[in-house]
């Protein structure tokens, strides 16, 4: 399984979990299963987090992360315009578009191979929203996406850490 990373996904583990200064070992992690192929940041992703004025945008910038973490991949224009059309709604405006986001391109990866890549967020579903107030895990399900939050990957690849006494 690859894992497809939302930035929420590192947005809030380097703010509330991880941080870069405190868990480096998290960070190492997360490019090691990058190189391994079991990670991914697909390059809409990776543009938002580098586009930061914070140490994350800068741990991006490294050449290493981007060798190991980025999508080598063009995304299907035409699973873009799926994933907008069936997950959220085929006559959006513009405003709904913008707030939406990089969504959909996250997902049309995913829908590229679908029994083998799953999406990873920290969204929780809503099921009642509707059209561009939808939550990734509601359209990742009405689209036959695999999808689970941050623990449930880092369970599925055997995160851990060693504690130091201090």
């Amino acid at each position: 399984m690859i894992y497809f990373l939302d930035a929420n996904v590192l947005i809030d583990a380097n703010r509330d979990y991880y941080p870069l200064e405190r868990v480096p070992e998290f960070w190492e992690w997360l490019e090691n299963a990058g190189q391994n192929g079991h990670a991914k940041i697909p390059l809409e992703v990776y543009e938002e987090i580098r586009a930061g004025k914070d140490e994350l945008a800068n741990w991006a910038k490294q050449e290493q992360i981007k060798t190991n973490l980025l999508l080598q991949e063009e995304v299907d224009v035409s699973l873009v315009s799926h994933a907008t059309d069936q997950g959220y709604a085929s006559d959006l405006t513009d405003d709904e578009v913008v707030k939406i986001g990089r969504d959909p391109f996250l997902i049309a990866y995913a829908l590229k191979d679908s029994e083998s890549r799953c999406i990873v967020t920290t969204e929780v579903s809503k099921p009642k929203k509707q059209r561009a107030n939808r939550h990734l895990p509601d359209v990742c399900a009405d689209l036959g996406v695999p999808c689970c939050n941050t623990f449930e990957f880092l369970r599925a690849l055997n995160f851990t850490t060693r504690w130091n006494s201090p």
